[in-house]
């Protein structure tokens, strides 16, 4: 017997027809969506990273010179700016802290081609650019005052809260610009640009004011740029372990000490006798009283104690190496200092016995300052 034929097949057949479509084309959808999200999502990085998009990151930057047709060389060591240096190329040089290596510093001062030195500490500005030495703190300067054709192309640019420079001597022919936290100077026929600032020429600062076109304005110079901010600190010994740098000697001198200690123990264990169990106090680690006591000056925005506190500490330890006491005047203080560093007395006696900071700001460059001087005596 046949049966009768009813609509039930051919509707449920014209819906899958019908939906098939819409399920391929939310699959599609969902598809774009994720390779949107990975192709679009920040690349964190370190600070000044050409490859980071993070807010301090320099991956724009790196990007504008490349669409205005320079050649940016990204180098992660010191081998590889010597391997890409070359005399028409320009060598930014970034995040100079991790260069702690007196020998690198020599070999980076050596290779050929225009220098632009960004924010960098003592060590690498006295390599890079000897000729220089700090004149203080420019507060947000906006204006470039000078004759500079890069900085007065970008007129007014958002640096802020930068360190200012002035020549070693007198007679050396040296363009300040924005109160003296962008220089630059000629030196064995290289041009040497040192910017007080870097936060000016990262991903999130990038589009305040002129800070874009100061940034490609010194950053693009050269048709072809060496872009170094060392991400880590290469070791000066290379693949060396611990035990090769040490001298034959510390073997013996450990094993002594050893010994000595075992001697001790055993006259001060028999002379003390058994020992007994005590219940200890309470043992607070120092790294949180530190971080406690900073959390209640930021609380009551007590500046004026943080930085009493930060140049009390810094005299502490900078006074036994000048050979005085903690009796001295601050004029022989703030005199013994600049000696020996070869500082101004009057930027360093601001520093150790200027007025309280006034924001969070000032109050981060007293203390960069501090150390900054205080390890300059410490190696002088």
């Amino acid at each position: 017997m046949t049966r009768p034929a009813t609509a039930v097949g051919p509707t449920v057949r014209q819906r899958w027809r019908t939906g098939r479509w819409v399920v391929l084309a939310l699959l599609v959808i969902v598809v774009i969506a994720a390779v949107g999200t990975v192709l679009t999502a920040p690349k964190p990085g370190a600070p000044m990273d050409p490859q980071s998009t993070s807010a301090d990151g320099t991956r724009a930057l790196v990007t504008l010179l490349r669409d205005q047709g320079v050649e940016v060389v990204e180098a992660r060591s010191v081998a590889d700016v010597e391997r890409a240096a070359r005399a028409d190329t320009l060598i930014v040089f970034a995040e100079t802290y991790r260069l702690t290596d007196e020998e690198q510093l020599r070999r980076l001062a050596g290779l050929p081609g225009d220098r632009l030195l960004v924010e960098p500490v003592s060590r690498a500005r006295e390599a890079l650019a000897p000729e220089l030495r700090t004149d203080g703190v420019s507060s947000f300067v906006t204006r470039p005052d000078c004759d500079l054709p890069e900085a007065n192309r970008a007129g007014d640019a958002e640096l802020g809260l930068t360190e200012s420079y002035r020549g070693a001597s007198p007679d050396l022919p040296l363009t300040r610009c924005y109160d003296g936290a962008l220089v630059r100077y000629t030196d064995a026929g290289r041009t040497i640009t040192v910017v007080g600032a870097s936060a000016f020429m990262t991903n999130d600062a990038l589009l305040e004011q002129g800070n874009a076109a100061l940034a490609m304005n010194l950053a693009g110079a050269a048709p072809r740029v060496i872009w170094f901010a060392p991400q880590q600190r290469e070791g000066a010994a290379g693949d060396a372990s611990l035990a090769d740098l040490m001298p034959d000697q510390v073997g013996w001198i450990v094993l002594q000490l050893a010994l000595a200690v075992a001697l001790l123990a055993i006259w001060q264990g028999r002379r003390l006798g058994p020992l007994v169990a005590e219940s200890l106090p309470v043992v607070i680690r120092a790294s949180e009283t530190v971080e406690g006591r900073g959390r209640l000056y930021r609380s009551r925005r007590a500046r004026d104690r943080a930085a009493d506190a930060l140049r009390t500490g810094t005299l502490a330890r900078l006074l036994p190496r000048l050979g005085l006491t903690a009796t001295a005047q601050p004029e022989a203080v703030t005199q013994a200092v600049a000696a020996r560093i070869g500082g101004d007395p009057g930027a360093v006696g601001h520093t150790l016995y200027g007025p309280a900071p006034a924001t969070d700001a000032e109050l981060v460059t007293i203390a960069r300052q501090l150390d900054d001087i205080e390890r300059q005596v410490a190696h002088s």
